[in-house]
């Protein structure tokens, strides 16, 4: 009988995939009975997983961390080609990685409460979805980014009306600058970066790039605002 051949150092077995990914070992092969990742390549009776399912688990990690539901991500898998290179599964990964740090969590009422050092009313509850700070999803609550501003902007003596208005005042002006912002990312970075083949470790720069630009347009954003509001002030003043 001949040997099996030793697999190659960019080949994984099941639990060394798992544990790269950050995933279970149960709920690798289960993505993996739900065709989200390619057959495994087998050698005799051993399964072995390559860069593509390591990517496309990276995939699927970022697409749940955005508080996509399976059947989402079966979705949108479905027009991903199975046969995607590793390096253009990241740059996918690239735009879907949330702008902000951490995992969504499902919290209690109760700890929702420790988290922000107060008890919450209905009403405060109701302020903090509308102002979207928290998502409700049924007998649980999702802190989102601005959660910490929120409970103290609660705190102050202004009309809650006020408050809820002009986070809706935001929030349309920020999908409008989010629409354009991702329309020239696409056209300008992604677009040329994806005309041509690249090597992993120029994708992997390419990732940390793309990170640093998202913080760097964050606080280009910030400072926009404040530029824009002191703008405003000196004409009110010399009105």
């Amino acid at each position: 009988m001949s040997a099996q051949p030793e697999p190659t150092e960019d080949l994984l077995t099941v639990d060394e995939l798992a544990a790269t990914t950050g995933m279970t070992v149960r709920t690798t092969r289960y993505y993996a009975g739900l065709g989200l990742i390619p057959p495994p390549e087998r050698r005799g009776r051993m399964a072995y997983y390559g860069p593509a399912h390591r990517a496309r688990l990276e995939l699927i990690r970022a697409l749940q961390d955005h508080g996509f539901t399976l059947a989402a991500i079966e979705k949108y898998l479905d027009r991903v080609p199975i046969d995607a290179t590793p390096e253009d599964l990241a740059v996918q990964r690239a735009m879907l990685t949330s702008w902000t740090p951490g995992r969504h969590e499902a919290l209690t009422r109760a700890q929702l409460e420790e988290r922000v050092g107060r008890r919450l009313s209905a009403a405060d509850l109701d302020v903090l979805v509308k102002v979207q700070a928290l998502r409700e999803r049924e007998d649980r609550y999702e802190p989102l980014a601005p959660l910490k501003t929120a409970v103290e902007m609660l705190e102050l003596d202004i009309p809650v009306e006020s408050y809820v208005e002009a986070s809706a005042a935001i929030g349309r002006h920020m999908d409008e600058l989010v629409d354009e912002l991702t329309r020239i990312l696409h056209e300008r970075i992604l677009a040329p970066f994806r005309e041509s083949e690249h090597t992993e470790e120029e994708t992997a720069r390419f990732e940390q790039t793309f990170s640093r630009l998202r913080q760097l347009t964050l606080e280009g954003v910030v400072a926009g605002f404040q530029r824009a509001a002191n703008q405003v002030i000196s004409r009110s003043l010399s009105d």
